[in-house]
């Protein structure tokens, strides 16, 4: 989708992504920093990541929000109109400077809670209500939120956004994932209760689908959504240089090898109040570390992580020697 021809504005693209499908990889590749027409936050996006951390916080998704406490409900709506608020901010500066704004989200960060804590349809209108985002005037005066848009924001606002998706095949997604969870449990960063929710969160690629869905609904927008595969991301170059093309961004930035000094994790820290604190710090750049380990050891495209093809039955055998009965290979 792009921004509305009558708007005369430069566009902005949001990639929507879920953990281990590449899309850090993807951005290094495209080499977003240091593309000449783009505006990105440090992290490439990611601005809803600490209002994701503050709804897994407790079990909070283990629960229905009938069952949230007010001061719950409160931090979690705080978290996400910050969030939101960021995005704004780095999309004026976009504005301001003629360039093209990019932003990088885990579809579920963004999500409305009161879908999360059901994900059988059987949502309360009234629930969704409470976490939607107060929305800037200049997006118009009203907030319509159609059957497929499960997100904080309205259908207006998600229509001035060029939405891209990358994606990647579960059974290779989620085994990785949970990998860096038990690397996360073990250094302390992640209890039960996040292990639960994100397992919940990562498992379901029902965020992903209905806002693909939303994409195609939507009257009046010049082309569809960008899809990449993660498996092109890492074997087929012509793919990104295709992705690139269509979203706008200079070819001649692309890069397949790198300087591996680049450590973004060593900048990962919280935008929440809790920022200035060393311990809140340190837990986070830890938590980025395990997260980006492959890349920031890197100094180019690792392509032993994308096997050619996906055989269930095989992956499945090898869970079960790694994993034993726990979590993703369970019988």
């Amino acid at each position: 989708m792009s921004t509305p021809t009558e708007n005369k504005e430069p566009r902005r693209i949001l990639l929507v992504s879920v953990p281990r499908t590449a899309s850090n990889l993807l951005l290094k590749i495209l080499n977003i920093p240091n593309q000449p027409n783009v505006v990105s936050s440090p992290k490439g996006g990611y601005f809803f990541y600490d209002a994701f951390m503050t709804t897994v916080r407790g079990g909070r998704l283990d629960r229905p929000l009938d069952h949230w406490t007010t001061a719950a409900t409160n931090e979690t709506k705080a978290a996400l109109q910050n969030g939101f608020d960021g995005l704004e901010e780095y999309s004026a500066r976009a504005r301001a400077e003629n360039k093209i704004m990019f932003a990088k989200e885990h579809a579920y960060w963004f999500v409305n809670p009161g879908f999360m804590s059901t994900f059988d349809g059987a949502e309360n209108t009234e629930d969704l209500k409470e976490f939607r985002v107060c929305t800037p005037e200049r997006y118009g005066p009203t907030q319509t939120f159609s059957a497929n848009n499960k997100t904080i924001m309205p259908d207006e606002y998600l229509r001035t956004w060029q939405i891209a998706f990358i994606i990647r095949h579960p059974a290779l997604a989620w085994p990785s994932m949970y990998r860096a969870m038990m690397k996360l449990s073990e250094a302390g960063f992640m209890d039960d209760d996040g292990m639960r929710g994100a397992s919940i969160t990562n498992m379901n690629m029902e965020c992903t689908r209905r806002l693909f869905d939303w994409c195609l609904e939507q009257p009046d927008q010049p082309v569809t959504p960008l899809v990449i595969d993660a498996h092109d991301v890492i074997h087929n170059p012509g793919a990104v240089m295709k992705f690139c093309e269509k979203a706008g961004l200079d070819t001649a930035s692309i890069q397949f090898e790198w300087n591996g000094s680049d450590k973004k994790s060593e900048n990962w820290t919280p935008e929440s109040a809790n920022a200035g604190n060393p311990e809140e710090q340190a837990m986070h750049k830890i938590a980025a570390s395990v997260m980006l380990s492959t890349l920031e050891a890197s100094t180019g495209v690792v392509k032993c992580k994308a096997p050619a093809s996906v055989d269930i039955d095989a992956e499945a055998a090898k869970w079960r020697v790694e994993f034993g009965g726990r979590g993703c290979c369970a019988d």
